[in-house]
């Protein structure tokens, strides 16, 4: 009875967990067809089946002929055991009529059906652990060769990325498999009293010896295979020096290998003898042979060659392997595209530069996003129940220019409704989505301090930025929940006046519900009853899943690293989300892993992702297409992905080089653009990321952080036009002057090429941290912000930003005040650098006139002279004079055109002027 309750409880579960599955595995075929990809959810379920179905029924073979082979060898049960061994199943104080106590024998059929249930049970574990490596089978099976190899084994690094990761998965298995039946088998024997471990003399049966020296050949076996394998894996150490293998690991290290391989090959001969010969001294020695060789040879030997040899000939012994590591690095991160140019920072930056360069003067951003964020919240969130998650920086053609600019998409997030509005009607039918965006100059402000905006309110109304026709936003960067649409009750879709407008879904995605059964299998599978009795729901009804553009883009392709900022996109009136892809791998020989912790050493931004908002279809667009990883899944799932080609024009304009990528290979330039092996090693070179303060605010007061990337609109040196790049200044190890700056260009055809402008050794460069410290000891500005703070305001001191002109830097920063009890940041001034002079004013015109007013060197303009001359020379001279306070009331104003107009009219007075004979 007993046992029988059990089975129908083991049962009842048994059920349920594959009822789930089943319902999972529905849902997930659903969806997938909804959205077009259902060949790859196929390709990707029978991969799953297929190595779940191998891996399940290998090991349960296994560790189940293994239990039976020792059930049958072993001797008879024990007759006296400690009671967690007691071969009868004692069951005591049992209510009702099994209360008592009494012995239930294990017969040989229950023995023989406990072995497989445990097998089955172990088996299902294993290939359930297992199957998450189905991407990495198919890598396998589909693999593109990587077209270069590796200077040690001359094997195609394809081997690295595709193979060589596969075959130590399948080692790793194997030796779960063999300690689990080792386990089984022990435990089988030791119950049937073939091994007793009792006050001396322990006693093993022929029968467990001879088992026991079969699984040990196993192992060795195995052992052999690992020790082959471990010649690979020396190209991954990192002996402080070299990241790969080193010269200790060549010449020692891989002939004990070796070595090792055939002590292991030995050994397992040895135990598979001693199947036969059954003595247990075999059994020990065995392994002493293989683990005390492994210590000698692999460990003792290597580290004695290593320090009293290699280390006091460090740098010629290791010369060639510090190059082979810097190159293939450099590879692995595609350092070895950057373009190498000389930038020689003068110090002879003009008005008539900055008309030159006046696409750069235009766009500076002077707003940075947590303020701007701020601002944004309380100015255009509307309602309680929308948010702006994130602030993105983008470039648009507005009218006749090209212009950088910040946005951000309103999105709706139910659960900020008050708590007795959050009804499920409400969470799910009602509340579907956002509206709209918000988009503002990157530079101007208005009177208030406040930004210009190009695009606001609900509905979208454009002033100048691009109109948004279909402005509803079903899928964001929020969304975690599912909604249902075409229900019987409309959708909200905005406040209007004292009521609100409402709407209906009539885009692409969603799964029919209208049927019961339907609505039943999601019922269960969203365990939410409400969605089987809701009368709401009607035959047309359909329900919209994985809305969190990260979630959707991971479900269709897992594996796929993603970028941590998704970006908005107006295009054609319509909201998209692009999304940057990593194809990563942590398997390239010879390159260092990424300097922040993680263990990936290879990364392509080879996939731009793009999501519709509204009709949330998703398009993988392939952009590196020489890249063996994306190449490999292109193989296998030929419908995903598209060439960039096919990517819309407009949506083309928008992609820009990711942040993270960009990140990590800054970070590892640092060292890796050393590539002479020599200077490499010394570090004589190495570069950093320039330090910043922070804010004080109410839990901390203010320290210093690692200058992050920021997006910037230039025109390069020698470049005809203004383009949109991602940058970042680099200065030396534990100094703080600028010695680089990098740079990757965002925009067609030149798109994904990286430059970094490199000064002059033998000239200083402030860096932005040298700024700071400058604007903090200039003496009216420190009185100022004094003044505000005493005054019941908040400063907040904003980015500062290094602005590349020409052959010149300049450094501007913003800075705001906010009320102590307010959450409206105002731009209040803008403080600019250049040389060693730094000014503060409201607007960025105006703090440029004034740091060249007190130059010496304006444009070559006359400066007043404060006499009064008369003549046809002298009125010439009252003229230019006027043109050139003309020309910065213009500076001042912003106007850059008539800025350049008043110079363009200076001109001839000052040539004409230049030709009258000097006064005597």
């Amino acid at each position: 009875m007993l046992l029988r309750r059990i089975g129908v409880l083991v049962a009842v579960i048994v059920l349920l967990f594959a009822l789930g599955r089943i319902t999972s595995v529905v849902v997930d075929w659903a969806w997938f067809s909804s959205i077009g990809y259902v060949s790859v959810f196929w390709t990707a379920f029978a991969a799953k089946a297929a190595l779940f179905v191998v891996v399940f029924t290998v090991s349960t073979l296994l560790l189940w002929a293994n239990a039976t082979l020792a059930l049958r060898s072993a001797g008879k049960p024990r007759a006296r055991l400690p009671a967690a061994f007691d071969p009868y199943v004692t069951v005591r104080a049992l209510p009702g009529p099994m209360a008592g106590s009494y012995g239930l024998p294990l017969s040989p059929l229950l023995w023989r059906l406990l072995i497989f249930a445990l097998a089955f049970v172990l088996g299902l574990l294993i290939a359930m652990g297992e199957t998450g490596s189905w991407d990495l089978i198919l890598r396998f099976v589909y693999q593109s060769p990587y077209g270069g190899n590796d200077p040690l084994f001359d094997k195609d690094i394809g081997f690295y990325l595709f193979s060589l990761p596969v075959y130590v998965a399948v080692k790793n298995w194997l030796l779960w498999i063999l300690l689990l039946a080792t386990l089984m088998t022990g435990s089988i024997y030791f119950l049937h009293d073939d091994i007793s471990l009792d006050p001396p003399p322990r006693r093993f049966s022929s029968a467990a010896i001879a088992h026991g020296s079969a699984l040990l050949g196993l192992y060795f076996a195995i052992k052999a295979w690992s020790y082959a394998l471990d010649r690979y894996l020396m190209l991954y150490n990192d002996n402080g020096v070299v990241v790969g293998a080193g010269y200790a690991d060549v010449h020692v290290e891989l002939p004990a290998v070796w070595l090792l391989i055939g002590l292991a090959a030995v050994a397992a001969i040895v135990a598979w003898a001693n199947v036969r010969l059954r003595t247990i001294r075999l059994l020990i020695a065995a392994p002493l042979l293989v683990f005390g060789g492994s210590f000698l040879f692999a460990e003792l030997i290597p580290g004695i060659f290593e320090r009293f040899f290699v280390k006091p000939n460090e740098l010629r012994l290791e010369t060639p392997y510090i190059r082979q590591n810097i190159a293939l690095t450099r590879e692995a991160y595609n350092l070895g595209q950057i373009a190498v140019k000389p930038f020689p920072a003068e110090q002879d930056l003009t008005f008539q530069s900055l008309k030159d360069n006046s696409g750069t003067i235009d766009n500076i951003r002077l707003w940075d996003w947590q303020p701007l964020m701020d601002t944004y919240a309380q100015l255009q969130e509307i309602r309680t129940y929308y948010r702006f998650l994130d602030v993105d920086v983008d470039r648009y053609n507005l009218g006749d220019s090209y212009q950088q600019v910040t946005l951000a998409a309103r999105e709706l997030d139910p659960l900020l409704l008050s708590a007795n509005a959050q009804t499920w009607v409400n969470l799910h039918l009602l509340f579907t989505h956002g509206n709209g965006a918000v988009m503002s100059s990157v530079t101007q402000k208005s009177a208030e301090g406040l930004p210009i905006f190009y695009l606001k309110d609900i509905p979208p109304i454009a002033t100048g930025g691009p109109p948004i026709t279909e402005p509803r936003i079903y899928f964001g960067q929020g969304s975690p929940g599912y909604v249902i649409v075409k229900t019987s009750t409309p959708e909200f879709d905005y406040p209007k006046g004292k009521d609100n407008a409402y709407a209906r879904y009539d885009g692409a995605d969603g799964i029919p519900i209208g049927g019961i059964g339907w609505r039943a299998l999601f019922a269960w599978h969203m365990e939410d009853l409400n969605i089987l009795l809701s009368d709401y729901i009607t035959s047309e009804s359909r329900i919209l899943l994985h809305r969190n553009i990260k979630d959707r883009v991971g479900t269709i392709a897992p594996f796929l690293q993603l970028d941590r900022d998704p970006y908005v996109v107006i295009s054609a009136g319509r909201l998209y989300w692009m999304q940057d892809a990593y194809t990563t791998s942590a398997w390239f020989p010879y390159a260092k892993p990424e300097p922040d912790g993680g263990d990936l050493n290879y990364i392509r931004n080879s996939v731009k992702v793009v999501i519709d908002a509204y009709n949330g279809t998703v398009d993988f667009y392939v952009t590196e297409t020489a890249d063996p990883i994306v190449a490999t899944y292109r193989r296998i799932f030929p419908a995903l992905f598209k060439p960039l080609d096919a990517m819309p024009p407009d949506l083309q304009k928008h992609i820009r080089y990711p942040e993270d990528l960009f990140n990590i290979q800054a970070l590892q330039y640092r060292a890796y653009h050393m590539d002479a092996p020599e200077v490499f090693y010394n570090r004589e070179d190495l570069w950093q990321f320039p330090r910043e303060p922070t804010a004080p605010d109410e839990m901390n007061a203010g320290g210093e952080t690692r200058m992050a990337p920021y997006y910037i609109m230039m025109r390069l040196p020698g470049e005809p036009q203004t383009e949109f790049f991602l940058m970042l200044p680099m200065t030396p190890s534990k100094r703080e002057n600028m010695i680089a700056w990098l740079a990757a260009r965002c925009d067609l055809p030149e798109y994904g090429k990286l430059i970094v402008y490199e000064f002059p050794k033998d000239k200083l460069v402030y860096g932005p941290f040298q700024i700071e410290a400058l604007i903090n000891q200039n003496t009216e500005i420190s009185q100022q912000i004094s003044l505000w703070n005493q005054m019941g305001s908040r400063v907040i001191r904003g980015t500062l930003l290094v602005v590349p002109i020409g052959n010149s830097i300049l450094y501007v920063s913003p800075l705001y005040l906010r009320a102590q009890s307010g959450q409206l940041p105002e731009l209040k001034r803008v403080m600019a650098a250049y040389g060693d002079r730094v000014v503060m004013e409201e607007t960025l015109p105006g703090a440029l006139a004034a740091l060249f007013k007190e130059s010496a060197r304006v444009a070559g303009l006359p400066a007043p002279t404060g006499s009064s001359p008369s003549g046809p020379v002298d009125e010439r001279a009252r003229k230019a004079l006027a043109g050139y306070d003309r020309a910065l009331d213009r500076l001042r104003a912003g106007d850059w055109a008539g800025f350049g107009a008043e110079l363009d009219a200076l001109r001839p007075l000052l040539e004409e002027l230049s030709r009258q004979p000097a006064a005597r």
